[in-house]
């Protein structure tokens, strides 16, 4: 079997998880909830040798829109 775990034993952490009743599967929003804001946090604030992710994503944006002005002139 490959994985860590089987689909057994992740099927009875789920469901060992509480609020099913009253919340149903919403009841894990919390958790994505906070690990959307920690990534986000990682991706502003954590450096991988120079520069952040947004530091790559405004580059290559300007770098797409420069190349775009070259090909409108």
């Amino acid at each position: 079997m490959s994985g860590m775990f089987s689909r057994a034993q992740v099927r009875r952490v789920l469901q060992r998880m509480p609020g099913k009743q009253r919340f149903g599967v919403y009841r894990f929003l919390p958790f994505f909830f906070v690990l959307g804001g920690t990534m986000e946090w990682i991706m502003i604030k954590v450096r991988v040798g120079q520069e952040t992710f947004y530091d790559v994503y405004r580059r290559k944006a300007s770098e797409r829109q420069y190349q775009r002005r070259l090909q409108d002139a």
